[in-house]
C-alpha cells in the first residue's frame, strides 16, 4: 500500500513467458497485487504467472490488446484496487517506475500517471525503429493542439489510473484493438482528469513486443479519428459511447460495479 491506497499492477499478456519473470521481479513490494491477463497465449506465460505466484485470468480466445486490457481493470477493480498500474510483461518499459508513478495518485496530485519515452530524450537511443518515432511525434502534436493538451507522447504502454477515473470512463465501449490507449486517454481528457508524466526507459529487443508497419498505420488513423471523436463531442455535433459521458465530472461516490467485473466475481 501506498499512503492507504491499495495498488494493484495489470499485466496484459501475450506470449511473453521469456520476460514475464524479469519484469514481475523489479515491480516493488509496495504493491498489493499482481494480476496477469493471459490472452490465448501460444506459450506458457500462464503456467510461469502461475509459478510466480500472480493471480491469472485467460482469455478462452484471443481478444486483441484493448480486450486484454478491459479484462485486466475490471479485475483489479474487483480485487479492491485504490490504483491502477498497467505493465507490458515484455520488459520494454520499467517497472521500476511502479512505485513512483503510484504514489503521485496515491498522494492526490494526479488522477492519471504517464511514463513517457519521450521525455529524457531516451527513446531512439533505447531502440524505438525512427518510423515509430516520427510517426508518435506528429500524432502527438495533432492531439495536443486539437484537445488542448501539452503531454509528451499518447501512445506509452507504462500507465497508472486511480480508481475513481476507471470508474469514470465507459472503457468497455472502446476498441478491442491498439487504439484503445489512445481512446482511454482522450476519455482521460476529455473527462478533465489530471495527468502527469514521469521519463521512461525504454528498450526494444527481439522479445519485446511490438506491432509492425501495417498494424502501426492502421493504429495511426486510429488514433486521428478517436481524436476526431473527442473533438465532435466537446462540440456537440456528435458523441459515440466512447465519449458518450458527462465531461469534467470524476466519479467520486460509490457505484455499481461494470459488467465485466460482476462477470469476475
Amino acid at each position: 500500500m501506498i499512503n492507504g491506497k491499495k495498488v494493484v499492477v495489470v499485466l496484459p499478456a501475450y506470449n511473453a513467458e521469456k520476460t514475464l519473470e524479469q519484469t514481475v521481479r523489479e515491480i516493488a513490494s509496495t504493491v498489493d497485487a499482481c494480476i496477469l491477463v493471459d490472452d490465448h497465449s501460444s506459450d506458457a506465460t500462464a503456467q510461469l504467472a502461475n509459478k510466480l505466484g500472480i493471480q491469472v485470468h485467460v482469455h478462452p480466445q484471443n481478444r486483441g490488446y484493448g480486450g486484454n486490457q478491459k479484462t485486466c481493470y475490471a479485475a483489479a477493480l474487483a480485487a479492491g484496487a485504490d490504483i491502477v498500474v498497467m505493465v507490458h510483461p515484455d520488459y520494454q518499459y520499467s517497472p521500476l517506475l511502479v512505485e513512483p508513478m503510484a504514489s503521485m495518485i496515491a498522494y492526490g496530485v494526479y488522477d492519471v500517471v504517464l511514463g513517457s519515452r519521450i521525455l529524457g530524450g531516451g527513446a531512439l537511443k533505447g531502440g524505438m525503429p525512427r518510423y515509430k518515432y516520427y510517426a508518435n511525434r506528429f500524432l502527438t502534436f495533432v492531439e495536443n493542439v486539437a484537445l488542448g493538451a501539452k503531454l509528451s507522447e499518447y501512445h506509452t504502454g507504462l500507465r497508472a489510473y486511480s480508481k475513481e477515473l476507471l470508474l469514470s470512463l465507459p472503457f468497455e465501449a472502446n476498441s478491442e484493438d491498439f487504439v484503445f490507449d489512445n481512446q482511454f486517454l482522450a476519455q482521460c481528457i476529455y473527462l478533465g482528469a489530471r495527468i502527469g508524466e514521469v521519463s521512461c526507459p525504454t528498450r526494444y529487443f527481439p522479445e519485446a513486443s511490438s506491432i509492425n508497419f501495417r498494424r502501426s498505420a492502421i493504429y495511426g488513423l486510429g488514433v486521428l479519428l478517436t481524436t476526431l471523436d473527442c473533438v465532435a463531442a466537446r462540440l456537440g455535433i456528435y458523441r459515440k459511447p466512447t465519449f458518450d459521458f458527462p465531461p469534467m465530472q470524476l466519479h467520486r461516490q460509490n457505484q455499481p460495479l461494470p459488467g465485466t467485473l460482476k462477470e469476475l466475481e
